[in-house]
């Protein structure tokens, strides 16, 4: 019997790939999950982009109750974990040790990636809601750092990650929302940024977002348009980004992340055009 013609032939390579020397990208997961739950619910993307990198899976440093959306399905996940406040009942912090816990959790998960043979160059940040937020923020701290650098004439000060050479190209915004966090009080001085040990929601946006709180690396702004934070998507990508470095996908869906193939495969696709545009070499799988 001849093959159905119609059946359309997956690009996926049948057999994982060994990802040692793979491009990085670290995964940052959102309020009230951890690690595990951001890799379980990102199923569908890895199995297209584990072909073309390494993902990593950092845990926040914080720990709360586990987010409202996930008690059915990964009730039995905890701890459950923050990167920032978003809740009065979360307790107060100071900003600078906010700031050196998120810095230590992500330093932690890459070292930890090292001693298990990854090799490959840090070249991108991949998050979902709360993690998407910090993932911008992480751009724009680095952005900060090298503007400083460029107009004093001197190196690149370190990062809050304290590892040598990281240069993150892209970001992958999955839900993510506005206001941007301040990760660098001491060089970034907008009022469009939150404190990074203030409460996250609520915040009181001012009437313009000024240039220094403006982010101009390249970032893939993934919206779900049945989304109850969609405004607040839409006023990062908007309000926070340089419109010439962005890119959108809307799918039809709630606060989650898409896991059918018509969906997957457009986030997918624009992940590839995304790396590439910034000099990393991709295997294309759709």
């Amino acid at each position: 019997m001849a093959p159905n013609s119609s059946q359309p032939v997956s690009k996926i390579p049948s057999t994982k790939p060994c990802t040692e020397h793979f491009p990085r990208i670290l995964c940052l997961h959102g309020g009230g999950v951890n690690a595990a739950i951001f890799e379980a619910q990102s199923r569908s993307l890895i199995r297209h982009l584990q072909h073309s990198f390494r993902l990593v899976w950092a845990d926040a440093p914080f720990f709360c109750d586990p987010h409202s959306d996930i008690i059915g399905v990964y009730g039995d996940y905890a701890p459950f974990r923050r990167w920032l406040r978003w809740l009065p009942e979360h307790p107060e912090i100071d900003a600078e040790i906010c700031i050196e816990e998120i810095g230590y959790a992500m330093q932690t998960a890459m070292k930890e990636d090292d001693r298990e043979g990854g090799k490959g160059e840090w070249v991108g940040l991949m998050g979902f809601s709360q993690g998407a937020k910090l993932s911008a923020s992480l751009l724009l701290e680095q952005q900060a750092r090298e503007d400083k650098a460029k107009r004093e004439g001197t190196e690149v000060e370190p990062s809050l990650i304290g590892i040598k050479g990281v240069n993150w190209r892209f970001g992958i915004l999955l839900a993510g929302r506005a206001p941007l966090s301040n990760l660098n009080p001491e060089i970034l001085k907008s009022e469009a940024l939150v404190s990074a040990g203030n409460l996250s929601e609520g915040f009181q946006f001012c009437k313009e977002v000024d240039g220094e709180a403006m982010l101009n690396k390249p970032t893939l702004h993934v919206h779900g348009m049945a989304d109850a934070g969609l405004h607040l998507h839409r006023k990062l990508l908007h309000e926070y980004c340089d419109k010439g470095n962005t890119t959108l996908v809307e799918w039809e869906g709630a606060h989650r992340i898409p896991i059918k193939s018509m969906d997957v495969d457009r986030v997918v696709e624009a992940i590839y055009d995304l790396a590439q545009g910034t000099g990393v070499e991709v295997v294309r799988t759709v």
